[in-house]
């Protein structure tokens, strides 16, 4: 298991992969998300660069609630194929924390 701490900062946005998922075989991925941070709310996505770029949504992989809850999310990896991972501030405006762990 991987476990990755960021901050969405005053871009309001966090790029989880460096690259394109590569997905070419049906294998199950697991993650778990969570923000840490009081007042806002994050969102996980998996979507093109350009959807990254621009801060808009792609796929909706989770939403993140409020500090202390985590969410799990199980999805093909075949439906992430040539998409990024990316995380993007929902509501409020400060820095957000969050917590993704993957499987």
């Amino acid at each position: 298991m991987l476990t990755i701490n960021g901050t969405v900062g005053p871009s309001g946005k966090y790029l989880l992969t460096g690259m394109p998922v590569d997905g070419n075989v049906h294998a199950w991925l697991k993650l778990s998300f969570e923000n840490k941070t009081a007042g806002t709310n994050l969102a996980l996505y998996a979507g093109s660069d350009a959807d990254f770029n621009a801060g808009i949504a792609g796929i909706s992989l989770s939403d993140s609630g409020g500090p202390g809850f985590q969410f799990l999310t199980i999805i093909d990896i075949a439906k992430l194929s040539g998409k990024v991972i990316y995380v993007l501030r929902e509501v409020g405006a400060a820095n957000a924390n969050f917590t993704v762990a993957i499987e």
